[in-house]
């Protein structure tokens, strides 16, 4: 299973393993992750499971398609590397993928 790397505004770590096929999203409140509010339970309609992709990993995550640049409008303190985490599907390819949560969610 995929590791993912969660590291909020404290620099506290957590690492979780994830579920081929599944979002980040959901392994983040499957697994209590702080930070992570998801109020639409992943449907794209809000921006509360914003994260940050690690520079190191944004090529292998891609870059978010038009609805969910739309939703990050909503989103605080959007940057480039700025993500919905609902939005990443976890692959094998994202083994040890690396976000930060921001300091609130919108």
């Amino acid at each position: 299973m995929p590791k993912i790397t969660f590291i909020d505004v404290h620099g506290t770590t957590r690492t979780v393993e994830a579920e081929n096929g599944s979002t980040v999203m959901e392994n983040a409140v499957r697994n209590a992750v702080p930070g992570i509010e998801a109020e639409c339970g992943g449907a794209c309609a809000c921006a509360t499971c914003h994260v940050y992709v690690d520079e190191a990993w944004r090529a292998a995550v891609g870059e978010p398609a038009s609805m969910e640049e739309d939703m990050l409008d909503f989103a605080f303190d959007v940057r480039p590397n700025s993500r919905l985490s609902c939005q990443i599907k976890v692959r094998p390819e994202l083994d040890g993928l690396v976000v930060r949560t921001p300091e609130r969610q919108a």
